[in-house]
């Protein structure tokens, strides 16, 4: 019966949160009721010759719909609000992608949606009251009572909700803890933290500060900032510091946002951030679970291996960012690496293990330039029996010079051709190019594609194919200051490094992850400011960061589209 009231609420909040985009402070979830609300916005982008010369004397941001917490924030909010390692998540449907980031923002909620959030919610609170109930709770065996369930009630709630909770929120928690305290300490505790976990204030991003009368454009209230800080930086719930801060008002001026965004960046907490937006990036999310090798040609293929190259593109742009240069084009033409145990990795590399005193691997410069010649990026984006210019090209394309581009037409059979003894992948490739129904998108891609061929579908380092010589010369077609020929990968990505088309990239990637959602007309004052703060720091990508979070885009939101 209480496992069935905690659904029952939980289907009523999630589902009208989703159906109207909605939600105010009151908590739907403690007593399933529906609430008109607000929801929250963001935003800056530039003006184009002839048009009206920007007004930035006042915030402009663009609106932002309502979106639910992404897999990985939910698990790693769960990991930091009661220490539960497991990924619960993985009984909730996968995240819709906006451009390269995750960003649940389209799709409405389901009934189904609602069970699985229920499911993970029951499973979390069961594991913890089993093995985390004293430590979670605060109350020892012989204080396991409603006053200290009122106890864990307010100081739980302010952690779960990112804000604290109201009496009205409090109090009915508090009457769900006691109408089933005859099951036990332990049971009340459990719903109350199932009931918790499916509220709209854990799982929606929510920000609903009253606006003045008359604005379309509000700041948010400390708690909000707080929360978009923490899951931009941490990609995780705002610790005890963050919420204090809030409390204490100190993330009303750009200057408290920007001491605790540093604080923030320089903790290794930051790593988890980091590391979602490099592999989401660069398309190396579904490395762990979808890149197979044939194990014939990669015998070397195996899990241990493709956790060491994830972990070694995560580690590089960790030790850039936060402990070397932080600049953009150290990620994308350094001749080192991270240090790495794993031997076959070295092997890729043909490096030694021996590492520097800053923990960092020279590689031969004519071989590997940053993150782009790194084994991650290589194989993920090549088949399992041969490399893939298409795919490379694709990656490049839209992810470093962000190109839109369509879909291949639907009678277009994609499958790429055999492996050829007698030739190499750029002869056997040169189709696309010739085919009229293909030519329109490959002149963009596989010309970039091919000059990664010195590299085989793990990343191996390679001049021959087949008996043939490997002719790496590509070339960048309507790339802006990219544009022109390069002659392999090393060189395309040092090109790249220096592009203006490449850094106004870069800036808008980490303006979608950090918000989730896509730049629109009325962020052009913040990104002008954000391109001309990233060009005065010789491109820092923390510079770049700081920028961001005390953006108008970031501290500020439209109320309506």
């Amino acid at each position: 019966m209480s496992s069935l009231r905690a659904r029952s609420v939980g289907l009523l909040a999630l589902l009208s949160a989703s159906c109207t985009g909605h939600l105010s402070g009151h908590d739907a979830a403690a007593d399933g009721a529906e609430a008109p609300g607000l929801t929250p916005g963001g935003g800056g982008g530039s003006a184009t010759p002839g048009e009206t010369p920007l007004d930035c004397s006042t915030a402009n941001v663009s609106f932002a719909p309502l979106k639910r917490l992404t897999r990985e924030q939910y698990d790693n909010s769960i990991r930091d609000l009661l220490g539960v390692e497991t990924r619960p998540s993985n009984a909730i449907a996968p995240d819709e992608k906006l451009a390269a980031f995750y960003s649940n923002s389209v799709s409405p909620v389901t009934r189904l949606t609602v069970e699985q959030y229920s499911d993970a919610a029951e499973d979390v609170a069961r594991t913890v009251v089993a093995e985390k109930l004293e430590s979670v709770t605060g109350c020892s065996a012989a204080n396991q009572n409603a006053d200290c369930a009122a106890q864990f009630i307010a100081s739980f709630g302010e952690r779960a909700f990112r804000r604290p909770l109201s009496a009205e929120e409090a109090a009915r928690y508090h009457e769900l803890f006691v109408d089933y305290e005859t099951s036990g300490f332990a049971s009340a505790i459990r719903l109350v933290l199932q009931t918790m976990l499916q509220s709209p204030n854990f799982v929606y991003h929510l920000e609903l500060t009253p606006a003045t009368s008359g604005t379309a454009i509000t700041p948010l209230g400390g708690y909000e900032l707080a929360s978009r800080l923490s899951f931009a930086l941490w990609n995780t719930s705002p610790d005890g510091d963050l919420l204090a801060a809030a409390a204490a008002g100190t993330l009303d001026s750009e200057q408290g946002v920007k001491a605790q965004a540093e604080r923030l960046l320089a903790s290794d907490r930051s790593r988890d951030a980091l590391a979602s937006f490099h592999l989401q990036w660069l398309g190396l999310d579904g490395l762990l679970e979808n890149t197979v090798k044939d194990s014939v040609l990669f015998p070397n293929w195996n899990t241990e291996l493709k956790t060491a190259i994830r972990d070694e593109t995560v580690g590089f742009a960790d030790f850039v960012i936060r402990r070397g240069d932080g600049k953009l084009a150290t990620l994308l033409s350094a001749p080192f690496t991270v240090a790495s145990a794993n031997p076959d990795l070295l092997k890729i590399y043909g490096a030694a293990a021996d590492a520097g005193a800053d923990g960092t691997i020279a590689l031969d410069p004519t071989q590997r330039a940053g993150l782009l010649t790194q084994a991650a990026f290589l194989a993920t984006h090549a088949h399992s029996n041969q490399t893939s210019p298409v795919h490379r090209g694709l990656a490049v394309r839209k992810n470093l010079l962000c190109t839109p581009l369509p879909d291949p037409p639907a009678n277009v059979d994609n499958t790429p051709p055999e492996p050829d003894p007698t030739a190499t992948t750029r002869v056997r490739f040169e189709q696309h190019r010739t085919d009229p129904s293909c030519k329109g998108c490959h002149v963009l891609l596989d010309p970039i594609g091919v000059g990664f061929e010195v590299y085989d579908a793990v990343g191996n380092y390679r001049t021959m194919e087949n008996g043939l010589p490997i002719d790496s010369a590509g070339e960048l077609v309507d790339a802006g200051d990219a544009s022109g020929p390069f002659n392999g990968a090393v060189e395309l990505a040092r090109n790249l490094a220096q592009s203006h088309e490449v850094r106004e990239c870069v800036k808008k990637q980490w303006f979608r992850f950090a918000l989730g959602r896509n730049e629109g007309d009325q962020d052009a004052c913040t990104l002008r400011s954000l391109s001309e703060q990233f060009a005065a720091s010789d491109y820092d990508i923390k510079a770049l960061l700081l920028a961001l979070v005390t953006s108008d885009a970031f501290r500020y939101r439209r109320l309506a589209p």
